[in-house]
């Protein structure tokens, strides 16, 4: 029991002997750190009195290191309840073949396997962290001008808008000739600066993008393809720019992110795991039925820079090769959407502690964010990219009616709700994803940005206003991409209203019925075909 010491209060001593485990029964994690809190307050007191006895405080010590142990213990129990989101989800509110997708989809049906412990955090100093400001300042060179890729004046043109939201990537796409993955990795490499830093030799990170496209263009898929890849690459790229939290990150982090980007999807067969599982596929076999595809897209990846002309890491020390691919491994495999339940209560429960957050998964969260973005886009993007997705599940649909295996949710091209399953996808994956991810960028950044106002004299201080110029515009511009520039407000506020937006046309739709949907994704995939074609 708690050993009482001289000098203590009444009411200390009152609240130290109600400190029991009894509170760490099924009571509230807030609860538990409270009183945590309490017994370290009374310790610091007890030392500054200087009259504490060194087996009392021993006693004491110990104590408090057995009420956090078993705060830990708690919450690691609630974490790995298997309970999630989708039991709030109503019978009579969402059709069963939605919520049979969202089930298959975004959680594990076949046995929850044990996190593995959680590494502890690194600590970094704050000064760490505005460091890596400076290198805003070098975001904006004329890429164009370099030794390397060169830029054709329609992709010049395209690319000053990569800095927006609603950026279309499928104008990029057509501007370079189906090359829009190549020049979205070389255009972020330039303006992060990443070539110089990490020395990648550009003949090498040209002819590594090349072999990148050449592999999402394996299977011919009308979603997960080169251009997805590009769009979630950039969409990666707003996030970090526009939340500030590429001031956070470090110059290897910031590689890691846009490096995993492009590769997250590396010669997807445009059929999902549980298909390679059932199918009992090579790759399905090779990892055991676990993250099948995204095991690969990052084994396949590294196996590419195997070959000395394509090694874009060749440069990089041992440390921070090393640090590279464990983050990358790390985000890339956060993608498998099997895991969406887990990651979310994960890093929701980091918030309330007092340690901070995980930089590693918050990375991952952003990448998870950035993959299933395309609901918070313009409607015309998204529409598109949504007809681009349901004809890809109906492909795998009419390789299980030739498998004669059952169709999985959506998969049925005669019968699948698409409106309903893309309003149930925003209500439950996509919001509480975003808006997760605003939380827990608010929660780094705002510390941060009150830190750099304190020292806007200074000389490293990314509070002050940037140089930039812009890398593929001939012309220039000084945006404002400091940290007291950033505007989390009106980053949530746009998001928030695109996905209502998004959400009352599909509800629209949904009312008009579903068979024009069905017609719209068809024409929509051959008339690209035909285009990509004519570009091959």
């Amino acid at each position: 029991m708690w050993s009482i010491t001289m000098g203590s209060t009444a009411t200390e001593i009152e609240e130290l002997e109600s400190t029991t485990f009894k509170y760490l029964i099924g009571e509230q994690t807030e609860k538990m750190w409270q009183r945590l809190k309490g017994i370290l307050r009374c310790l610091v007191k007890q030392l500054e009195k200087g009259d504490v006895n060194v087996v009392d405080l021993k006693k004491n010590i110990e104590y408090a290191a057995s009420v956090l142990e078993a705060v830990y213990i708690d919450e690691t129990r609630r974490l790995l309840d298997t309970e999630d989101e989708l039991c709030d989800l109503q019978s009579d509110s969402v059709p069963s073949e939605v919520r049979d997708w969202l089930a298959s989809t975004f959680t594990r049906k076949m046995g929850m396997v044990k996190k593995k412990s959680e590494e502890k955090p690194k600590f970094r100093s704050i000064v760490h962290a505005v460091q890596a400001g400076i290198f805003v300042e070098r975001m904006y060179r004329k890429s164009f001008h370099m030794v390397g890729l060169a830029y054709p004046e329609a992709v010049i043109v395209t690319l000053k808008d990569v800095d927006k939201w609603s950026f279309d990537v499928f104008s990029l796409n057509e501007a370079s000739g189906e090359h829009s993955l190549k020049f979205m990795i070389y255009e972020l490499f330039t303006r992060y600066d990443l070539i110089n830093r990490f020395k990648i030799p550009v003949s090498c990170l040209i002819a590594f993008a090349e072999a990148l496209e050449v592999g999402y263009s394996k299977h011919k898929n009308p979603y997960h393809n080169l251009i997805h890849a590009a769009d979630v690459t950039q969409t990666v790229h707003y996030i970090m720019l526009h939340t500030g939290i590429m001031h956070w990150l470090t110059e290897l982090e910031i590689l890691a992110m846009v490096f995993a980007a492009a590769i997250h999807d590396y010669e997807h067969t445009g059929t999902t795991n549980n298909f390679h599982i059932q199918t009992r596929s090579d790759v399905a076999i090779l990892y055991n039925d676990r993250s099948v595809l995204e095991n690969h897209h990052v084994s396949a990846a590294y196996r590419l820079m195997q070959e000395e002309e394509m090694n874009v890491l060749a440069n990089l020390t041992k440390d921070d090769w090393r640090d590279l691919r464990n983050l990358v491994i790390e985000m890339v495999l956060s993608t498998d959407m099997s895991g969406h339940f887990q990651q979310i209560k994960n890093i929701r429960n980091s918030l309330q502690q007092p340690d901070g957050i995980d930089r590693a998964k918050t990375m991952s969260l952003i990448l998870h964010a950035a993959d299933i973005s395309h609901p918070a886009k313009s409607w015309q993007l998204h529409h598109r990219w949504t007809m681009a997705l349901m004809e890809e599940f109906f492909r795998q649909g009419d390789k299980e009616a030739e498998l004669g295996l059952p169709f999985s949710p959506l998969c049925d091209r005669k019968s699948t709700m698409v409106a309903q399953s893309q309003i149930g996808f925003i209500d439950f994956i996509v919001e509480p994803t975003f808006s997760l991810l605003t939380d827990s960028t608010e929660k780094i950044i705002v510390p941060l940005i009150e830190e750099a106002s304190k020292t806007e004299t200074s000389s490293y201080g990314p509070s002050r206003r940037s140089n930039m110029k812009g890398s593929v515009n001939e012309g220039t511009y000084s945006p404002d991409y400091s940290l007291g520039s950033v505007d989390l407000k009106s980053f949530k506020n746009n998001l928030v209203d695109i996905i209502q937006q998004n959400k009352e046309r599909w509800k629209e739709l949904a009312a008009q019925g579903e068979s024009d949907l069905h017609r719209n994704s068809e024409e929509l995939v051959n008339t690209e075909e035909k285009h990509a074609e004519t570009h091959s």
